[in-house]
């Protein structure tokens, strides 16, 4: 679990790293497929900023993360209490409006992606969506002592054609929102049919 470790040890810079990036241009496809008091299940919160802004915005936020440390930082930010969880426990059926994994299953191991999007909509209601995001490639590597797996868009088309009852939303790639760093993000929005 070394990426684990990572951020246990690192949790005060990466929380410094994320917790003041603009993230609108995200949010907003997302919440437009939302009602205005939607659900929402935030996976992999890290410092917990995306859910204080869907929290802020008036949305009802569940939050899990599976470092102790950014448990600690996202519980201490948004005053939700964020569940130690990984992405490979969610067993919720048919519970959120959204959900959110934005840079979160890139960690996922890459036998394990498909299984993990089902249990992730699984867990979606009826017309329910799900915003992933992954840095764009097609390799699976380590940087810095964490794993990752990219994706690119063909990988992301054969994910989706194993979900039957899931269509594409939008798919668009951006680059990093934090200043220094110069990476490409391929973001996905699906819905569950009702």
């Amino acid at each position: 679990m070394k990426t684990i470790d990572y951020y246990n040890k690192y949790a005060e810079e990466f929380t410094q790293a994320t917790l003041n990036v603009n993230m609108e241009s995200l949010y907003r496809p997302f919440l437009a497929e939302l009602s205005e008091s939607a659900y929402i299940l935030d996976v992999g919160s890290g410092s917990g900023s995306d859910s204080l802004a869907f929290k802020d915005k008036g949305y009802y936020v569940e939050a899990i993360d599976f470092s102790e440390e950014l448990v600690k930082k996202a519980t201490l930010l948004t005053g939700i209490s964020v569940q130690l969880k990984s992405f490979y426990e969610v067993d919720d059926y048919e519970v959120y409006d959204g959900v959110w994994a934005c840079a979160s299953l890139l960690h996922c191991e890459r036998d394990s992606l498909a299984e993990v999007i089902g249990k992730l909509i699984a867990a979606l209601k009826p017309n329910g969506v799900l915003y992933m995001s992954f840095k764009y490639g097609d390799s699976n590597r380590e940087k810095d002592g964490r794993d990752f797996t990219d994706l690119n868009k063909d990988q992301a088309k054969s994910l989706l054609e194993q979900f039957d009852h899931v269509q594409q939303i939008k798919q668009w790639i951006t680059g990093d929102k934090r200043p220094d760093r110069q990476e490409k993000w391929l973001n996905l929005l699906w819905k569950k049919h009702a």
